[in-house]
């Protein structure tokens, strides 16, 4: 009689324990990393923005109005020291597929601009919220 070689259902039970271990070790910490890259990501992008905003203000002597972060990307009506667009790819989205939030004057900033991503929620006014005033 010839004995086949082949993997006992004990070892095969082993090995998937022993991968589903893996997995539950590396996949939450590779979760956490994805979060992160997306935090890091919009404050990135709120500083571009900032420094849209700021080239336009020095040369049109005004900051947008509220909610008018287009006029970063086309030329508002007015405007004739205009050296747009200030943003090369357009206006971007957060990293979770929210608008921006601009508001000018600013209720943060009195002197200035307020600009926020809701964050994960895509609600403003939460704690995951990310903002140009309050940087941790």
């Amino acid at each position: 009689m010839r004995r086949r070689a082949a993997f006992t259902l004990v070892e095969m039970l082993l090995v998937l324990v022993i991968l589903a271990t893996l997995a539950a070790i590396v996949i939450p910490k590779m979760a956490g990393r994805s979060q992160q890259a997306k935090v890091t990501a919009a404050q990135s992008q709120i500083s571009s923005i900032e420094l849209a905003l700021d080239a336009f203000e020095v040369d049109n002597g005004y900051y947008p109005k509220t909610g008018a972060l287009n006029d970063l990307i086309d030329q508002p009506a007015g405007a004739s020291n205009w050296r747009g667009p200030y943003l090369k790819k357009g206006v971007p989205l957060d990293p979770w597929g929210n608008n921006y939030v601009y508001e000018y004057p600013g209720k943060h900033n009195a002197n200035g601009y307020d600009l926020m991503s809701p964050g994960t929620d895509g609600r403003a006014g939460t704690d995951d919220d990310l903002t140009n005033w309050d940087r941790k």
